[in-house]
């Protein structure tokens, strides 16, 4: 929760529409309170106000994906290393098949060092987040790589009706300090922010001695008949990280659940970019312009077998990129009574100067496994159109190419090389509105996510130095959904959706090495429902559920089950504001046991996190305490199943189940002066 949930009647957030935004009267409501009936397109869309994001409490930035209905972000390590993801059964690793941007710049990151699509959103200040749009399945015509289980934008805040300045405290030496505010420059708005961190954590081996900083600067102002922004943003983290450890070690005593086998793990992490955007009338319509550079790097130690590759100095590597990203996106919208036709192109570089993996022993260089260069690019051009049939019934045609080029410089000469692939991709949708509160969908779809360059390149194992087989480019997706949302106006809204997906090549996380690679093919089906009672500010409910049924297709003599795919993801959440400025919230996620191992001999165990909040309003100040992992669970927030091997064990290492617990209950106290 934060500021915006202490000053209700006045919105501290509003989109700038003229020259002078920071006295802004009215604000559009948007969120779940917006009768997407009549225009959505599927039953699995939406979008989220900021309102709505300020009444939950949050542990990391990272929880700002679980907005969208069905997903759920843990983490496996330390607070500055990106999420792991569960949406529509994928166990998402930090990225892979769900796209995430911020105002129209690319999350996830091609040919990544810790993993393909990697998506770390610790550069959010969630204070400046405006609200979102997400989407699920490969039904947009708009969204291409990473988005067969889905993909959401986070929009930031153009400008602000009211500064504030934020103080928080919190157990085991967690502080915080964010500010922000909105300046009028003559009929140019100036918005910036700025936000410090530091954070122990409860492990028992480790501090974490996070030390994170946040700036954002953005200018909007009218240009020509549209509006313009030029946002810059900085991010720098470090941080010592409590990576996942076997449960053997703890059954033994060894170390507790909160334990560490390898106390020089760790990680740093910057992030810095300049964007540019425009929208207006142009060109018979509506047109939309975006442009970006972003400077990125990190660098990560992790231990995850121990003792297993090498007895004598241990299997700790690091995993590091630096990479420069820029790219644009264009599209223009024209629009009629009945009819609607957009087209867009969007292209993309990925200047990764060195990404790479090398063994270390307690962060110190021990040998290179992996230091190359690559050169990523992509072009994509799209176009949809939406025809009224009748007043009830709409129909929506689209599609995309993708043209991707890899060149890639690496360490074995003999994996260099180049590659060049493309593909097309068609959508179709259909909305009957059976009902003045009720509109049927059907939609079908195809997606993509690529692959990491060096995959497309490799012809020798670095590490054993045996012939490789080299991956697909681009990896081929097909869905279909029939979905239904009633909405009464105002009071309710309720969505139902049925949808399968195929994907031709799984990407799933390798234990002994700490990124993805590609596996098999495989299928899903399963059901969603979302319910929303919102009548009375007193007491805003929701309740999300839904279910997955995952099995790879191919056959094997392994098993068909998916390691990590989680049938079950259900979440409830209530909020509310009492008389005398004072308001509540709560939320209970639930993630259901998953197998582990293909055959299905081995699962994860369930896990369920409530958090609760509280808080006052008094004139200028709001006062707000949130109590995360309330009831104190030490369930698990991730489960993996692989060999490793501790001191005094055999040489090829114990399977075993390698987990990381939950924080234990923590509370965090919020001070927020308003000017």
């Amino acid at each position: 929760m934060g500021i915006v949930s202490w000053l209700s009647a006045t919105p501290c957030f509003a989109q700038s529409t003229g020259p002078a935004p920071v006295e802004l009267d009215t604000i559009t409501v948007v969120g779940r309170e917006e009768n997407l009936v009549g225009t959505a397109t599927s039953a699995s869309e939406g979008t989220l106000s900021h309102d709505e994001i300020e009444r939950r409490p949050r542990l990391r930035p990272g929880d700002l994906a679980e907005y969208v209905p069905g997903v759920a972000a843990t983490q496996h390590s330390g607070s500055g290393k990106a999420n792991q993801y569960f949406l529509r059964g994928f166990n998402l690793d930090h990225g892979t098949d769900f796209a995430q941007t911020v105002d129209g710049m690319p999350v996830n990151l091609r040919s990544h060092g810790h993993g393909q699509g990697y998506a770390d959103l610790n550069f959010l200040i969630p204070e400046l987040v405006d609200g979102l749009t997400y989407r699920k399945g490969p039904y947009a015509a708009e969204v291409g790589d990473f988005s067969s289980a889905g993909s959401v934008d986070y929009r930031l805040v153009d400008a602000m009706a009211t500064g504030f300045a934020q103080f928080e405290l919190g157990s085991d030496q967690y502080a915080r300090i964010v500010g922000a505010a909105s300046h009028a420059i003559g009929a140019t708005t100036l918005t910036w922010g700025v936000e410090a961190q530091g954070y122990d954590g409860p492990w028992r081996d480790i501090d974490e001695d996070v030390h994170k900083r946040n700036v954002f600067l953005r200018l909007t102002a009218p240009v020509g008949r549209g509006q313009g922004s030029l946002t810059a943003m900085g991010y720098d983290n470090r941080w010592n990280s409590p990576d996942q450890i076997p449960q053997r070690a703890v059954t033994e005593g060894r170390i507790d659940r909160l334990g560490s086998l390898d106390t020089t793990l760790g990680g740093d992490s910057s992030r810095y970019s300049l964007s540019g955007a425009w929208n207006g009338d142009a060109f018979g319509g509506t047109f939309d312009a975006n442009a970006y550079a972003i400077r990125y790097r990190l660098s990560v130690w992790s231990n995850f077998t121990y003792f297993l590759d090498d007895p004598a100095n241990g299997d700790q590597f690091r995993q590091f990129d630096a990479r420069t990203l820029t790219g644009f996106g264009l599209r223009q919208t024209w629009q009629g009574a009945t009819w609607r036709v957009r087209a867009g192109m969007d292209g993309r570089r990925d200047d990764i100067g060195q990404v790479g993996l090398e063994r270390t022993q307690a962060r110190a260089f021990v040998a290179p496994i992996r230091d190359d260069r690559v050169d990523e690019r992509s072009l994509a051009a799209w176009m949809d159109a939406q025809y009224s049939l009748t007043q009830a019934v709409r129909v929506q045609l689209g599609g995309r190419y993708d043209r991707y080029t890899f060149d890639v410089d690496a360490l074995q000469p003999e994996n260099s090389g180049r590659t060049e692939a493309g593909i097309a991709s068609f959508k179709g949708e259909l909305a009957w509105r059976i009902a003045e509160p009720a509109e049927l969908y059907l939609n079908w779809g195809q997606g993509f996510h690529s692959n990491d360059a060096r995959g497309t390149t490799i012809r020798v194992d670095p590490v054993t130095g045996e012939p490789a087989d080299r991956v697909t480019p681009l990896v081929r997706s097909r869905g279909s959904e029939l979905g239904l949302r009633v909405a009464q106006e105002g009071r309710w809204q309720t969505t139902l959706a049925l949808w399968q997906l195929d994907l031709a090549s799984e990407l799933l996380f390798v234990g002994d090495a700490g990124t993805t690679e590609a596996s098999r093919p495989s299928k899903r089906h399963g059901i969603e429902f979302g319910a929303y009672w919102f009548a009375d500010p007193r007491a805003r409910l929701e309740l999300e559920l839904a279910y997955t049924q995952s099995r790879f297709t191919d056959a094997d003599p392994a098993g068909d089950r998916i390691p990590g795919a989680v049938p079950w993801i259900a979440s409830a959440a209530w909020s509310s504001e009492w008389a005398r400025g004072w308001h509540s919230s709560a939320r209970v996620r639930y993630v259901g046991d998953a197998p582990l191992i293909e055959d299905n001999r081995v699962r994860s165990g369930s896990s369920t996190m409530v958090n609760l909040a509280i808080g006052k309003r008094w004139q200028r100040w709001s006062f707000e305490l949130d109590v995360l992992n309330a009831l104190d669970s030490d369930d698990h927030d991730i489960d993996y199943y692989y060999a490793s091997r501790l001191p005094g064990e055999p040489d090829e290492g114990v399977e075993d189940l390698h987990f990381h617990a939950f924080e234990p209950r923590s509370l965090r106290l919020r001070a927020t002066f308003a000017f």
